[in-house]
């Protein structure tokens, strides 16, 4: 049924060419419901329905997608539904799910073999490194890479849950602030026009500050457990004696290299070319990069041994998660984003109205806690979008006039994406390894106990610095 579906959609592709941008000011609030009830569908069937969910997540992302697509073709036309569904895919999505793959199959070929005894100090360096490295290979390459060795330093302890919930906080968010390649919010815009190193230059020191807070909080209270609530070291009773740490599949850091040029290519190459595909045109610096990150990927299954992916529990379900929810996302997003480009004069004019004061400028700490807040509970990736585009969406405004703008949307979108194990893919992830090891970790709530008591403190200290 649903390949019949799908193939009726593609049979709508002849009159792409003729399809026109939605006006958003025509447009009510009822259009944002497929977008809201599939973010919604993400955080809460897990909770609500796991099994459910587990089996059937693909159907319910179509599901809202036609909710959206179907009534934009009855009331506009089937030209401006299908057209802005292949561009939503040909210039955004599909770039989007090969450079994550990328990432998450060259991380997955890397493994870290051996053990070392899990001090306070060297619990903290191995955060400070997974931190560094979450700019670089992403913050679920990141974790995937170095959750399993953390967990393997500290399996001798009785208290480790706070280790994987500052781990979540480091790893799995704040580190990725820094480049594109970091969390998937920061890509998007890199695929809306920001420059590579732009997040670097103005965010670096929110992100420094925050990282430095965290660790230093970390070393303090993991000190404290080591000291007070730990039995003294017994190297017979540790499950993984120390051993010397190693590398398997290195290869993959080539690979991992590649990565990193091939998008700095496409940053700093401008070429005139441009392809038109199904409709859609595609720079031909895109074009190539996405191509030859289709090749990092074959490539990385081939030379990658087979002993270094089991050692890593690698699969493809979590990456296929991520493919067929953003698929849905990136479509039902598109009403969304045409209503806030209408500004005031569209249904979303009360946002647009809380993050404006009334001189018409934007309100930085607003952006700053509107996108942080909603990060924490739907996907920060489309949050950003939002919020871009609520900004104007002009990407060398945003980039100089505006440039504190986006840094509070950037900083709010990937800081507070560690509120909630929802609030970025990630989180859960790493839960969900961590107690496969035997550690307990908090509940839902509980975990949100540790963000509102750790980060919200640090959050509301950024405004005061940062975002006034």
């Amino acid at each position: 049924m649903r390949a019949k579906i799908l193939a009726g959609l593609a049979g709508l592709v002849p009159a792409i060419c003729s399809a026109a941008d939605i006006d958003g000011s025509l447009m009510s609030a009822w259009w944002g419901i497929p977008f809201a009830g599939l973010l919604l569908s993400i955080a809460l069937c897990p909770l609500l329905t796991p099994l459910f969910w587990h089996h059937h997540f693909g159907k319910v992302s179509l599901g809202w997608a036609l909710a959206f697509l179907i009534p934009c073709a009855v009331f506009f036309d089937t030209g401006t539904a299908t057209g802005g569904a292949v561009h939503a895919f040909v210039a955004e999505f599909i770039p989007f799910i090969i450079l994550v793959t990328s990432l998450f199959v060259v991380a997955g070929g890397i493994c870290v073999r051996g053990n070392l005894h899990g001090t306070p100090a060297l619990n903290t360096g191995l955060l400070a490194l997974g931190t560094l490295l979450a700019s670089v290979m992403g913050t679920t390459g990141a974790s995937m890479l170095m959750i399993r060795p953390l967990i393997r330093a500290n399996d001798n302890r009785k208290h480790a849950a706070h280790i994987v919930v500052f781990f979540i906080f480091l790893v799995a968010n704040a580190g990725g602030s820094l480049t594109p390649l970091g969390d998937p919010p920061l890509f998007l815009g890199f695929l809306k026009g920001v420059d590579f190193f732009w997040t670097m230059k103005n965010i670096f020191p929110e992100t420094l500050f925050l990282c430095s807070a965290l660790l230093a909080i970390f070393y303090l209270l993991d000190l404290y457990y080591y000291r007070n609530k730990e039995e003294e070291f017994q190297p017979d009773l540790d499950p993984t004696p120390d051993s010397a740490i190693r590398f398997e599949g290195k290869a993959n850091f080539v690979l991992l290299a590649v990565i990193v040029g091939l998008v700095l290519m496409s940053g700093f190459w401008k070429s005139d070319v441009i392809i038109d595909v199904l409709g859609a045109d595609v720079d031909l610096q895109n074009l190539v990069r996405d191509l030859m990150l289709v090749g990092v990927i074959f490539a990385s299954l081939w030379i990658t041994p087979k002993t270094a992916r089991d050692g890593n529990g690698f699969s493809w379900g979590p990456i296929q998660e991520v493919a067929k929810l953003f698929a849905g996302i990136f479509i039902t997003i598109i009403p969304v984003i045409a209503m806030l480009r209408a500004g005031e004069t569209g249904a979303f004019g009360a946002i647009v109205r809380a993050v404006t004061d009334d001189s018409g400028q934007p309100i930085n700490a607003m952006y700053f806690w509107a996108s942080g807040i909603l990060s924490s509970f739907l996907d920060n990736a489309p949050t950003y979008l939002v919020f871009f585009n609520t900004a104007g969406g002009d990407p060398a405004v945003l980039m100089t006039s505006l440039a504190s703008t986006l840094a509070a949307i950037s900083c709010g979108a990937v800081f507070m994406g560690a509120n909630s194990y929802i609030g970025n893919a990630p989180n859960l992830m790493v839960k969900a390894i961590a107690e496969e090891r035997g550690i307990k970790m908090p509940s839902f709530f509980g975990y949100m106990a540790w963000s509102g008591a750790v980060l919200v403190p640090l959050f509301i200290l950024m405004t005061f610095i940062f975002f006034r």
